[in-house]
């Protein structure tokens, strides 16, 4: 952006204060109001970004700019306004007169802040993670660089809400965008490094990691190597702060290792909990809390926690030691608060608004024990290499396709290089690319890489070889999603007689082959077919690997959705009904897949006009989702949207009415207006509206979800024209015939040019 610039005729462009990986940051006026601002804008999309996915970044980037804009509190930056302009996404702030933590740590000789600016920075930033948490709203990225200390003297946590943009950008059409912070270590939770669900309590340990350091000079775990950091966040016991300042208050000493307990639940409850026990040891200076979180005990720092003693006897093989994930394995230290670091461009724009890509430099490494030579450079590249292509898998597994296909194309370049186009690791990595092109909407260009795969590795490894098949059983993949499915049916059968051939019949990558085979066969409509091979799968799959495997329950979930295609509800009911009983006792009660084949348990009993079961049904997975997802989830809100449904179905159209604008309210708020499931609301009260007669109210709602869709799917998809058909049912109703008659007409002729343009 050129200084002086003027976006939306509002802000101006004044200069740059700070740079980030995804964009940057200008001071601004506001030219309505004569008040400076501060502007971030994320990087324009270059010409490689397809429309597709620009309107998932911006539909991202919308629901995250509400979420921060919701925020009103002292503690917490105020976002005024954001929009889009020249292609270039931006979000308009109050401009900040101060420094952040980081800032001051490095202006300290000590590296280190005064005692009683440290009790005060804790108390603020306790009050506003309180607010925050309370609106079910996690940072996931608290560092010092996000918590600003102003001229004044107020504290205030920057870049909530903004912060996960990069975090959760390879969302699922659902938005359940889930992931861990990928940036520095040095304050990342256990539970975010073992990439499993956080909640408010993660903020938590990661607001210890900063009371630790502004408070003694360094974080808990100063290592130079990012993996010895992050085992020490997992296994070791921080050493006690006062051993580093002895100055520091007792109380203050608890409390920071309380929050760096390991386990969530040995952490204070919650930010409340927090706030209360800072400002009852201020006042008490021999304060002892009458209920203490349980502390664990404090060894020297870098010590494990002492193993058990081995008895005597017969040498036992050594315990084999919980491995971090693999994504872990080429990250470094990065930029602490009080340390530089070598920073580049991260690869992706779409990365972080606060992200930072750290470069690992390339450098020799002692040999391993008992050897005597050293690792070249190009043998320790190649294991970083190895690192960074693991990084992007578990970005994969997270759902952050747009990141893990950037790592994955940066890695096959280097690779190519070092090592030639058809060489195994090579491959892997270009398998790896079309794999995340086609979860990011471009099957097209994921067919021409899988092709490319598949055609080196059938001349290095054999046609017959499993990395080969797994090339063209990844082509029939995406073949589906381009609508060809004959030819993805041929393309499954060819691979799955291969495998049946080589590997055998219950082999479990012939028995996922024809699992998909399945799957495809419902979509050209062979619904008997697919059915019957769907039930051998499960068969196969519950004799190989059991009866409650998650890959046979999988199995059993498409036997019972293929079932309510045939119509054949009662025995989807019954199947639905079986496969959430077994994930509940294998997987718990509230795991994703329990309450998903629980949600198709009220679909089949509306289905089946059992709706007061269904209601009820709905009612208790709605206290379910609330508890474990929180009451905003697109999950929790899509129980709440069947609930309501089924209020209908009872004749109960007022509280119908209600409970859809509720969700439907949510769901604009959280998802945005345009979302799907926002318009699969509004629909829902327009029918409610037309229940209670009031026509002329549901003719406003069915032109509202009309006009959105024509804008976002275009004008002849199906979803917009079965709008259109509301649309004209519901001037019929108001007596405007020929306006009905019209319509319908426009939309006869556009499913007609849509046929002809199908075949």
């Amino acid at each position: 952006m050129t200084e002086s610039r003027l976006i939306q005729g509002r802000y101006r462009m004044l200069d740059p204060i700070g740079r980030g990986g995804m964009g940057e940051v200008w001071r601004a006026r506001d030219e309505s109001l004569g008040r400076h601002v501060a502007v971030k804008c994320l990087k324009p999309l270059g010409p490689h970004h397809d429309q597709s996915f620009t309107r998932v970044l911006r539909e991202r980037f919308r629901r995250e700019a509400r979420v921060a804009a919701a925020l009103q509190h002292r503690g917490v930056t105020v976002v005024h306004d954001f929009g889009e302009s020249d292609g270039v996404l931006y979000l308009v702030m109050e401009l900040l007169e101060g420094s952040n933590l980081s800032q001051l740590l490095e202006e300290n000789p000590q590296r280190r802040l005064a005692v009683d600016l440290v009790v005060d920075i804790a108390e603020q930033v306790t009050a506003a993670l309180a607010y925050t948490h309370q609106q079910g709203i996690v940072h996931r990225d608290l560092k010092p660089a996000n918590i600003m200390r102003l001229t004044d003297g107020t504290v205030k946590i920057c870049d909530f809400g903004i912060a996960r943009l990069g975090h959760d950008i390879g969302f699922t059409s659902r938005l359940t965008g889930t992931g861990i912070a990928m940036g520095t270590p040095h304050y990342m939770s256990p539970e975010q490094i073992s990439g499993s669900e956080v909640d408010h309590r993660s903020d938590l340990y990661s607001f210890g990691c900063v009371l630790y350091e502004i408070a003694t000079g360094a974080p808990p775990f100063d290592l130079e190597d990012a993996w010895s950091v992050l085992v020490g966040h997992r296994d070791t016991v921080p050493e006690p702060p006062r051993d580093h300042r002895a100055e520091l208050p007792d109380y203050l000493e608890r409390i920071i290792l309380d929050l760096l307990a390991k386990q969530p639940e040995q952490r204070p409850r919650d930010a409340r909990e927090l706030g209360r026990r800072i400002s009852a040891g201020r006042t008490t200076p021999m304060y002892v809390p009458t209920v203490v979180t349980p502390s664990l005990p404090h060894p020297a720092v870098g010590r494990r926690s002492p193993a058990p003693p081995v008895p005597s006897g017969p040498a036992q093989p050594p315990a084999r030691e919980p491995r971090l994930p693999s994504w872990t394995q080429g990250m470094t230290t990065g930029r602490k608060a009080t340390g530089a670091g070598l920073r580049v461009t991260p690869p992706d724009a779409s990365a972080g608004l606060t992200g930072e890509w750290i470069a690992r430099p390339l450098t020799t490494v002692p040999p391993p024990p008992g050897t005597s030579e050293q690792r070249s450079p190009a043998a320790e590249s190649l294991n970083a290499l190895t690192g960074r292509h693991n990084a992007g898998l578990n970005l994969g597994r997270l759902g952050r396709w747009a990141e893990a296909g950037e790592v994955h194309r940066a890695v096959a370049a280097e690779r190519e290089s070092l090592l030639g186009p058809d060489h195994p690791d090579t491959l892997a990595s270009r398998y790896e690319i079309g794999f995340t092109l086609s979860r990011t909407g471009h099957p097209a260009e994921a067919l021409r890489e899988y092709a490319r795969v598949a055609q080196a590795r059938g001349r290095s490894l054999g046609t017959d070889h499993p990395d080969t098949l797994a090339a063209r059983q990844e082509m029939a993949y995406v073949l589906g999603q381009l609508g060809r499915h004959f030819e993805a049916h041929q393309a499954y059968a060819s691979v799955l007689s291969v495998r049946e051939r080589v590997m055998g019949p219950d082999h479990p990558d012939t028995l996922r082959c024809r699992h998909n085979l399945a799957f495809n066969l419902s979509r050209l409509g062979r619904l008997e077919e697919s059915y019957r091979m769907a039930g051998e799968v499960a068969s196969a799959r519950a004799r190989v690997l059991g009866p409650t495997h998650p890959d046979t329950l999988v199995t059993r979930y498409e036997v019972a959705y293929a079932l309510g295609q045939l119509g054949r509800w009662p025995e989807a009911l019954h199947s639905y009904q079986e496969v959430a009983a077994a994930r509940a006792r294998e997987l718990g009660p509230d795991h994703p897949d329990t309450l998903a084949a629980r949600y198709e348990v009220g679909i089949s009993l509306g289905r089946l006009g059992r709706s007061a079961q269904a209601l009820e049904l709905y009612r208790s997975l709605v206290d379910d989702r609330t508890r474990a997802q929180g009451p905003a989830h697109p999950e929790t809100l899509r129980a709440r949207h069947g609930l309501g449904v089924n209020l209908g179905r009872l004749g109960r159209w007022e509280e119908a009415l209600a409970e859809s604008r509720d969700v439907c309210a949510i769901r604009e708020r959280v998802l945005g207006a345009d979302h799907p499931d926002t318009l699969v609301s509004r629909r829902e009260v327009a029918v409610g509206l037309g229940w209670l007669g009031r026509w002329a109210d549901a003719l406003t709602e069915y032109r509202r979800v009309s006009t959105a869709r024509d804008r976002v799917l275009g004008p002849d998809h199906p979803d917009t024209l079965a709008s259109r058909n509301d649309e004209a049912h519901c001037l019929e109703q108001l007596g405007h015939g020929r306006e009905a008659a019209e319509l319908y007409r426009r939309v006869a002729a556009l499913r007609q040019q849509r046929a002809a343009g199908g075949r």
